[in-house]
């Protein structure tokens, strides 16, 4: 009875709360809002990627010395 009310909790954990932003991401139509939406996240993607690299890079910097 107990793990089946913590499997529950979870579902209703989930659903309500962490998919949130996917249905706000479903309801997008229109081809335009839906690519700016994309282009913005792969942009911040490819800026994360390279401030990694960066920091990757003077850390061997660093340690090759």
């Amino acid at each position: 009875m107990i793990a089946n009310n913590i499997f529950r909790a979870l579902g209703d954990f989930f659903t309500n709360v962490l998919f949130v932003p996917y249905d706000y991401f479903r309801s997008i139509h229109g081809w335009w809002s839906s690519n700016i939406l994309n282009t913005i996240i792969v942009i911040i993607g490819f800026m994360a990627a390279f401030y990694w690299l960066s920091k990757m890079v003077k850390h061997e910097r660093e340690n090759s010395l």
